[in-house]
């Protein structure tokens, strides 16, 4: 008789965001009279951008005729776009990474879970404690992470590392040693970030004990500050220790359209084994490539016309962002966030748990945020609200938080 991979069923509850879906959508069966406001969800609102649009119906009509016709795409993605990748996101920023040392996917939450099919299963994991659910999740189902404590939240086999107030929701090196250390920056959920000295020290630190660290820079579009990198590999030694994710997703406004890439420098070894060569064979044989269509409108990004499109986008959520933040804080929530990323990250008032603050805001102000408790147990006691909807929806959340 088969047997199922039973590390599922070590998982506890649903996907966070499942959850929330269920508990908003009771609420609004029970309550059809209610305008219910989502700011919990990462999700964008903007429409794709007119440079994009126009890509994308170029690649169309290139798809209906034979001679501009295109199936399978490359391994790696197709050369325009990767080279784009290489020039705008690395080069132009005094970084060394080659166009065939960048994978194109559909999406970094896809390469974020996949990535670690290449390393063995003994490998002990580090995470930042909150953190986005998917790197513990996928780490359990592969049968990396122990046991789980339900009255701790935490997995005997991880190496939680707490992002606090008291460290301005940054973590410091763990004292037991890891071999992956999963770092995202500008942070979600607490939008947080550090410095690139700071970095550099966790670059040093993984090179110092053979670690890898698979650093998630989804958000890195959103950063306003000089002295916060834009990605790893602007640190010396990054080369030897670290894999790169990116989307498309927050600073073009892919969700719907699906568009990422993952950077494997093949200076990255386990002995005389490069981690290149172990992901491009996974990605050969389980994948077929992002579509032409969607490589295309990703090319776009990078134009002239795509960069000054996307920075009214982003200055767009941004201002969101501020005021969701001093709104709140009007209001006399104590905030963080909201400024090098969409994310802002508050602390319940009068002692409520993460979801008895989510219950209070739904069925009070009828706004929909994500309980801190989800991303970890240091998020307990902390909320996170984005910044991803219309300007509209999130100056009338806040006039209705402030009137609870």
């Amino acid at each position: 008789m088969f047997k199922i991979n039973d590390n599922y069923l070590k998982l506890p509850g649903s996907y966070l965001f499942s959850t929330i879906a269920k508990k908003v959508n009771a609420f609004e069966a029970a309550n059809p009279d209610k305008t219910v406001i989502r700011l919990g969800i990462g999700d964008v609102t903007q429409p794709l951008a007119p440079v994009i649009i126009d890509a994308l119906h170029g690649a169309v009509d290139e798809m209906g005729k034979a001679e501009t016709f295109h199936g399978y795409a490359p391994d790696l993605g197709y050369e325009f776009l990767r080279t784009a990748i290489a020039k705008n996101d690395y080069a132009d920023r005094g970084c060394e990474i080659a166009a065939d040392e960048i994978f194109v996917s559909d999406g970094a939450k896809c390469d974020s879970g996949n990535i670690q099919e290449i390393f063995s299963v003994d490998n002990k994991i580090a995470v930042c404690d909150p953190v986005y659910p998917v790197y513990v999740d996928t780490n359990v189902m592969a049968g990396r992470t122990g046991t789980y404590d339900p009255k701790t939240e935490m997995w005997s086999d991880v190496i939680y590392m707490p992002c606090t107030a008291e460290t301005d929701f940054a973590p410091e090196l763990p004292k037991e040693t890891p071999d992956l250390i999963y770092l995202c920056f500008p942070n979600n959920p607490t939008g947080a970030t550090i410095t690139k000295a700071q970095l550099q020290e966790w670059v040093d630190y993984a090179n110092k004990v053979g670690a890898v660290i698979i650093y998630d820079a989804a958000y890195e579009a959103y950063i306003s500050e000089a002295d916060v990198p834009h990605t790893i590999f602007e640190c010396e030694g990054a080369r030897t220790c670290a894999i790169e994710l990116k989307s498309f997703s927050k600073n073009a406004g892919f969700t719907g359209t699906r568009l990422g890439y993952t950077v494997i420098p093949k200076d990255l070894k386990c002995g005389d084994v490069m981690l290149h060569s172990l992901w491009a064979r996974r990605h050969g044989t389980k994948y077929n490539g992002a579509p032409y269509i969607q490589q295309r409108a990703g090319e776009a990004v990078y134009s002239p016309e795509g960069k000054e499109q996307l920075a009214k986008q982003v200055a767009y959520y941004m201002n969101n962002a501020k005021v969701i933040k001093e709104g709140l804080q009007e209001a006399g929530y104590t905030v963080s966030g909201g400024v090098n990323a969409p994310y802002i990250w508050l602390k319940t008032p009068d002692g409520m748990t993460s979801w008895e603050f989510f219950d209070y805001l739904l069925a009070n102000a009828n706004v929909v945020g994500t309980p801190g408790s989800g991303f970890g147990p240091s998020g307990e006691g902390y909320f996170r609200l984005t910044a991803f909807g219309t300007y509209e929806n999130t100056v009338a959340a806040l006039e209705r938080i402030k009137k609870m």
